[in-house]
């Protein structure tokens, strides 16, 4: 009897795992863009979503971003269809125009069309191919960023988009196991340019940054890195359930919020509700910032008969006597 590799037998469990008991009886999509982690991720799943009675299927996004991209997109499309996945979709987006850098802007461009996707299909789930490197990489910089608490937990390992939802099964595998894994498999992955760009900030921290910590304080700190993203989303969750049972509180009758009561909270408490009240008038998630929190909260702990604070999205927020208002 074969022994099953090590890598490969990883990659199973930890998609068995992200499997097991999802309810639905849609789907499974693989988002998979033909490199190494999410081909990793597609041939596990392959494996092991039928044995779970669960059909799987895969999507793959072309952003026209570089020469040979449709062609590329086209393998995977094919590599899909080798391994018996079913539906098989190749969605093309459009980046340009968007707002927000590049990365920025093809990943709210990937991430619409992976939900259109799910919709069409009637998923139960969407699978993204992301690893323990890409979670370090992720703390690293939101750290460097400053984000804060929300940016320092790093990718949650389940969220929702558009209704479905989004599971990351490969949070807890390395790069280096999906990379030994296409190895054992025969599988031979794409190599993004943009990975190794240094025009990137991204790919400057997986190429130089994460090696010198590694160096400087031994492998292990990259299991730290992944470790704190996931004790802080704990702690984020808690402090979430905390905001959500305060904004009802602090509604005023009369409309918006009343001051004495979000004046009463603690400060991480009432960013957050005020971050989620703003999210409620209409502002964009994506850009919304912490500069926005900071002028909200200015109108309820420094009131000195200021203007209002500006939102994205054109939004104005103003003070009037002890109630914060859209203006």
């Amino acid at each position: 009897m074969a022994v099953l590799a090590p890598p490969v037998a990883a990659i199973r469990v930890a998609v068995r795992r992200a499997l097991t008991g999802l309810p639905g009886e849609g789907p499974v999509l693989v988002a998979c863009s033909g490199g190494a982690d999410s081909l990793a991720l597609a041939a596990a799943t392959a494996f092991v979503a039928p044995r779970l009675g669960r059909r799987a299927g895969l999507v793959t996004v072309d952003h026209g971003l570089q020469e040979g991209s449709a062609e590329r997109a086209a393998e995977v499309v094919a590599f899909a269809g080798e391994l018996g996945l079913a539906p098989v979709e190749l969605v093309r987006v459009q980046v340009a125009g968007r707002h927000g850098g590049p990365e920025a802007a093809a990943r709210e461009a990937r991430y619409e069309a992976l939900g259109a996707a799910a919709a069409r299909h009637g998923a139960a789930a969407v699978l993204t191919g992301h690893t323990r490197d890409d979670q370090a990489e992720t703390v690293l910089l939101a750290l460097a960023r400053g984000a804060g608490p929300r940016g320092l937990a790093g990718m949650p390992a389940r969220r929702d988009l558009a209704g479905v939802p989004l599971l990351r099964p490969l949070l807890g595998i390395t790069r280096a196991q999906t990379l030994a894994a296409c190895v054992v498999l025969g599988l031979k992955p794409w190599v993004d340019p943009h990975n190794s760009d240094p025009a990137y900030s991204r790919a400057r921290v997986r190429s130089d940054v994460l090696p010198a910590l590694v160096r400087a304080l031994g492998p292990a700190v990259l299991d730290g890195l992944a470790r704190t993203a996931g004790l802080v989303a704990e702690d984020n969750a808690a402090l979430d359930d905390l905001a959500e049972a305060a904004l009802a509180t602090a509604r005023d009758p009369a409309g918006g919020l009343a001051v004495p009561a979000l004046a009463a909270l603690a400060p991480a408490v009432r960013s957050r509700v005020l971050h989620a009240w703003a999210r409620e008038l209409g502002a964009p998630p994506s850009a919304l910032s912490h500069r926005h929190v900071v002028a909200l909260n200015a109108l309820v702990t420094a009131w000195r008969g200021q203007g209002p604070a500006h939102l994205p999205g054109g939004l104005r927020v103003l003070r009037r006597a002890d109630r914060l208002l859209l203006a």
